[in-house]
């Protein structure tokens, strides 16, 4: 059985989304299209086919937040081995090529948002940092081009 590998916080920001979906989107779509349907002929109903496309949309994020709940690896980073790179942790990396540095938090995929500095670990970078320890270096191939970088710090 795949597991989905998360932090808590990402846990129950997908479960708190599965709640809204269930209990505040699916009842207002059902609502729209029982509303639409009252308005008479369903072929040339637009507002209609917008409701059932909205619907099959909402069903199918249900499904999806519904299989990766179920699937859910919370791990807690604070029970993790801290002298090198694991999931949850951040990584302060020095760029070798620029000097330039960058700070990420490695998480699951449905967590990463890079404007937060926070990468998954299932993306180049963070398959090149799992395991890296102070000092080490890596070389990833970014879509901008190949980096060099250096860990100096992980938290």
């Amino acid at each position: 059985m795949e597991q989905i590998p998360m932090t808590r916080q990402g846990y129950e920001t997908l479960r708190d989304e599965l709640r809204r979906c269930k209990s505040i989107l699916r009842p207002q779509n059902i609502k729209a299209i029982e509303e639409a349907r009252a308005h008479g002929d369903l072929s040339e109903n637009a507002e209609f086919s917008a409701a059932k496309e909205r619907q099959g949309f909402i069903e199918g994020r249900i499904n999806e937040l519904e299989y990766k709940i179920a699937h859910a690896n919370v791990i807690d980073p604070t029970k993790l081995n801290k002298d090198s790179a694991f999931f949850g942790c951040t990584v302060i990396l020095e760029n070798i090529d620029t000097g330039e540095e960058v700070e990420y938090q490695l998480v699951g995929p449905d967590e990463s948002d890079v404007k937060q500095g926070r990468i998954s670990v299932t993306s180049p970078i963070g398959k090149a940092l799992l395991g890296k320890k102070l000092g080490d270096e890596i070389m990833v191939q970014v879509p901008a081009g190949q980096r060099h970088y250096e860990v100096i710090d992980i938290q």
